[in-house]
């Protein structure tokens, strides 16, 4: 199968680091992002195996019914808890949790669709490369990595399209 081209046999992963894109939604835009829109057009009728979204539970107010809404347009939600350390600095990232997910399903892909825009994740793509795996990666082009973008076989940048992967006023 033709690693350039979209076929409707690929199968796809989907994985969401929603931290990343929430913050750079809200700095950009000052919005919310449309996460339905985003799997839609990263699965692109092709044959979805997994979609994952990578969330940190910081006890907010919505935070349920996001989650919920999350599970209705088809995500798994994986959540940790944000940790805060001794002198009040927080913390919480997911970003090893997304690369050992990727790694273990990636037999399972012909296509790892990430949607972050932090570099940590270069050499992630480049082991799903070296998998065999096609790489995608989706996220808004002025707050993501440059090397990251050329290290995916192909970037979406959502920031082009904000009526459609953005949602509020």
């Amino acid at each position: 199968m033709a690693l350039t081209q979209h076929s409707p046999a690929q199968r796809v992963g989907v994985f969401v680091d929603v931290q990343n894109m929430y913050y750079s939604a809200r700095n950009l835009f000052g919005k919310k992002v449309n996460f339905g829109n985003i799997l839609k057009d990263a699965v692109a009728e092709r044959q979805l195996v997994r979609a994952i979204t990578y969330v940190i539970k910081a006890e907010a107010e919505q935070e349920a019914s996001f989650f919920e809404a999350l599970q209705k347009i088809g995500f798994e939600v994986r959540a940790k808890n944000l940790q805060t350390f001794l002198g009040g600095a927080k913390k919480g990232d997911w970003d090893v949790g997304i690369a050992m997910d990727m790694m273990r399903i990636a037999p399972k892909l012909d296509v790892a669709v990430l949607v972050s825009g932090d570099g940590d994740f270069v050499d992630l793509l480049q082991h799903m490369k070296a998998l065999g795996c096609r790489t995608e990666v989706m996220a808004f082009g002025d707050t993501s990595s440059a090397r990251l973008r050329e290290e995916a076989h192909t970037f979406t940048d959502l920031g082009k399209s904000p009526t459609k992967y953005l949602i509020g006023k």
